[in-house]
């Protein structure tokens, strides 16, 4: 058991701090989170935690704002009970696909975010595949970014693939489809698709051989599953074998379930950055990895001092 570390959670994804907590050998900090009549929420921390080494899980996932409410309520108490140290663990980062101004007079919210928690008092921060590289950049504290690749390569690994293409399903994501496609000696292929509007996507091509190949399309997120489904019928269009999908985060709002059990996609393989609850019941196409241990271990390992990026080489 690692000494001087505490670790708390809000209730954005209480089941992954409770695994993480398992593999640390601790217990999760009693803390008590309630909201009042009008929608205010309030935060109290039910044990001493001054001078200590804090780590706080909550990924600020939906509900969005009420989550990232909750980790600033907790990074304040934290601060104001004189802990040691707070680092904000963050699975996954609310905000983040908007990262930069692509019309005139909109915010950048994801910088704003990242304001609001250095000013709630984190120290440092620790997050699994941020949407976009630079978002580490927008904090000005320690980032640790952790790659979720590690947990699904083992995964994919293991399982029975024949002449693997890696599919990226838009151009943004080739550099993380050709990286993972190097670790699984596999080809790659790119889908072009032309978005005409937020969260409606048209594919236009796929760009590489993959027909009688076995498929697997790679993002860092899947939420309402347009862009992964329509990815999906354009590779079967074009001659491929099975075709599967992965990813990090798993959003999957509003049609997301329907279309990925109506979709051609064999199975959906995604880690617990944000929780589930009941769309592994309503999606029989959904495997869960936990990313558990990978956090529990560069917890250990920021608090001892050690090195982060030695856990991917």
């Amino acid at each position: 058991m690692p000494q001087g570390i505490k670790l708390l959670t809000g209730n954005a994804n209480r089941e992954l701090a409770k695994e993480v907590a398992e593999n640390l050998k601790i217990p999760v900090c009693d803390t008590t989170i309630t909201t009042f009549s009008d929608g205010e929420i309030t935060v109290q921390i039910n044990e001493n935690i001054r001078g200590a080494d804090i780590f706080v899980v909550q990924p600020t996932c939906p509900p969005v704002n009420d989550n990232i409410m909750e980790l600033l309520l907790l990074l304040d108490a934290l601060k104001r009970a004189s802990a040691g140290r707070i680092t904000a663990v963050i699975p996954y980062y609310g905000y983040g696909r908007q990262d930069r101004k692509v019309q005139p007079r909109v915010p950048i919210s994801s910088k704003l975010v990242a304001d609001l928690i250095t000013a709630a008092g984190a120290s440092r921060i620790l997050a699994v595949d941020l949407h976009a590289g630079q978002i580490q950049g927008f904090f000005n504290i320690p980032v640790d970014h952790l790659y979720a690749s590690p947990v699904l390569l083992d995964y994919i690994k293991k399982c029975n693939f024949k002449d693997l293409v890696i599919v990226s399903p838009d151009a943004g994501g080739v550099e993380r489809a050709r990286a993972f496609a190097k670790r699984l000696n596999a080809s790659l292929a790119i889908v072009d698709k032309r978005r005409e509007k937020a969260n409606v996507s048209e594919v236009m091509n796929v760009i590489g051989d993959v027909k009688g190949r076995d498929t697997i399309i790679l993002d860092d997120m899947i939420d309402t599953a347009g862009t992964i489904t329509q990815a999906a019928a354009a590779l079967k269009a074009n001659g491929a074998n099975r075709v599967c999908a992965t990813c990090t985060h798993a959003v999957l709002s509003g049609p997301a379930i329907d279309r990925l059990n109506d979709s051609v996609i064999e199975e959906l393989i995604v880690t617990n950055t944000i929780q589930l609850d009941n769309k592994k019941e309503k999606c029989k196409k959904l495997t869960v990895l936990s990313i558990a241990p990978l956090l529990a271990e560069a917890i250990k390992r920021i608090h001892e001092e050690s090195s982060i990026s030695s856990l991917f080489v």
